[in-house]
């Protein structure tokens, strides 16, 4: 019988063994998590922690890959779900699941190849976004909204690529205190069961892509920041004129060892007398 994972040979000589030992963070598997977790687990990612402290609700019966009428009955929890549906496809996939908020686990985060969120509010993004320059891991955000205009509705939503070193989400202007204060008045306005499905399955698919060129040599220009704009409405997919006006600056949000670097360990290191640069005076230790 062929190899399930000969036809992605594309992706390099080798990619199978890459993705069979890369360690994947997912936070969040409702809606588009759980496209992101099924992509990872077809592609041959053999290692997921993934973390959600919800149970299913009948809420999530039109959106969330793999939950099903008896898991509503059951309250399973979501990462329950995520877990099945990877192991359904991969037995030997490496799956912790963490029915808790990633903030309480977020030491599980650490030795991530990378990290994929799938959040509901800004605020969780900023933080997350946060957490994954601290420990110097990419990080991968997908959302999406359905906003009234007039007696319409509109769908919008992005993908973003945030690398440690390299443009944030607030440099590229999606994190912001008009939009934190506004998610507050305004989510939820399409109401509670939002049939989003298709344009979580195309944010999800792009934000994999992406991850796939950050581990595989398939694509010939190495990708950093990206920041790609959902119009869901014209059903597009574009490159964000923020980010292209934004490229060759330097984020100045996470350029201090203040805010970047695991907060586990503190360096021992300490400026030498009158030199300006580190003197070594020992090893890292965990706070």
């Amino acid at each position: 019988m062929e190899n399930r994972l000969a036809r992605q040979s594309f992706l390099g000589e080798h990619s199978a063994a890459v993705l069979a030992a890369v360690r994947v963070g997912i936070v969040g598997v409702g809606g588009g998590g759980s496209h992101v977790v099924q992509h990872l687990a077809h592609l041959g990612v053999g290692r997921f922690v993934v973390l959600d402290p919800d149970c299913v609700e009948d809420t999530n019966l039109n959106r969330m890959v793999g939950a099903t009428v008896e898991d509503v009955l059951r309250a399973t929890p979501k990462v329950e779900v995520a877990a099945r549906v990877i192991q359904a496809v991969n037995p030997n996939a490496d799956v912790l699941p963490v029915k808790s908020a990633w903030q309480e686990r977020g030491e599980l985060l650490r030795d991530c190849t990378a990290i994929f969120g799938c959040v509901d509010c800004f605020a969780a993004r900023e933080q997350l976004e946060t957490a994954a320059r601290r420990y110097l891991v990419p990080y991968l955000d997908i959302g999406m909204d359905v906003h009234p205009i007039g007696s319409e509705f509109s769908i919008s939503g992005q993908v973003i690529l945030s690398m440690p070193g390299e443009l944030c989400m607030r440099c590229l202007g999606v994190i912001n205190e008009a939009a934190l204060a506004r998610e507050a008045t305004q989510y939820g306005a399409a109401g509670g069961r939002p049939q989003v499905v298709w344009p979580n399955g195309l944010l999800a698919s792009a934000a994999v892509g992406l991850f796939v060129q950050l581990v595989t040599p398939w694509h010939a220009k190495p990708v950093a920041t990206e920041y790609l704009e959902y119009d869901g409405n014209r059903h597009t997919l574009t490159r964000s004129n923020r980010l292209v006006a934004m490229l060759g600056q330097v984020c100045p949000h996470f350029e201090s060892i203040e805010n970047t670097g695991d907060p586990f360990w503190l360096p021992t290191a300490e400026l030498a007398p009158g030199k300006g640069s580190l003197r070594n005076t020992g090893s890292l230790q965990p706070r």
